[in-house]
C-alpha cells in the first residue's frame, strides 16, 4: 500500500465531498450528490492559484486538502498558503495520514516561494486545534466570517 498525494481530478469530487459530510459539521451543511460541487471544482482546477489535492492508495482516495496561494503587499510582498478542508476519510483516521497531507501542503508551499501557511479551523473542533498545534501551527489570530 503506498499513498500519493496528487492533484485532484473530477472523478475524485464525490469521494472528496464524502469526506467533507462526514463529521457533524459537514452532515449539516454538504450535500452529496449536487451538482454545484462539479461546477466548483472546474473553477477550482482552471485556477493556478490553487491545488486540490487528494491522498491516493492504490487509486482510492482516502484523504484531501486544498491549498490556496495568495500574493499580497504586506510583510514585503509575501505569498501566503491557505490550508482548507482537510479530511481524512475515517477507516484511515490515526495512522499519520493527516500529518502527511498538511507537511505535504507545507513542503508545497515552501517549493513554491510562501513565507507563511496559514489555516482556520471551526472553533469547536478542539482536536483539529491540537493536531495543528502538534505539527508548528499557532493560534496566533482570530478569524472573522460573514454569512453572504
Amino acid at each position: 500500500m503506498k499513498i500519493t498525494i496528487r492533484r485532484a481530478r473530477a472523478e475524485d469530487v464525490d469521494p472528496i465531498v464524502a469526506m467533507l459530510a462526514d463529521d457533524p459539521l459537514g452532515a449539516r451543511r454538504e450535500k452529496p450528490g449536487d451538482p454545484a460541487y462539479l461546477e466548483a471544482f472546474e473553477v477550482i482546477d482552471a485556477d493556478p492559484h490553487q491545488y486540490l489535492a487528494v491522498a491516493d492508495l492504490d487509486g482510492e482516495v482516502v484523504g484531501t486538502l486544498q491549498l490556496t496561494f495568495t500574493s499580497g503587499l504586506s510583510r514585503l510582498g509575501m505569498t501566503r498558503a491557505t490550508v482548507e478542508a482537510v479530511r481524512v476519510r475515517s477507516d484511515q483516521r490515526g495512522n499519520g495520514l493527516g500529518a502527511d497531507l498538511v507537511r505535504w501542503a507545507v513542503d508545497e508551499a515552501r517549493a513554491r516561494g510562501c513565507g507563511m501557511v496559514q489555516l482556520t479551523t471551526d472553533a469547536s473542533r478542539v482536536d483539529a486545534h491540537r493536531f495543528y498545534e502538534r505539527l508548528g501551527f499557532s493560534a496566533s489570530h482570530v478569524g472573522m466570517k460573514l454569512s453572504l
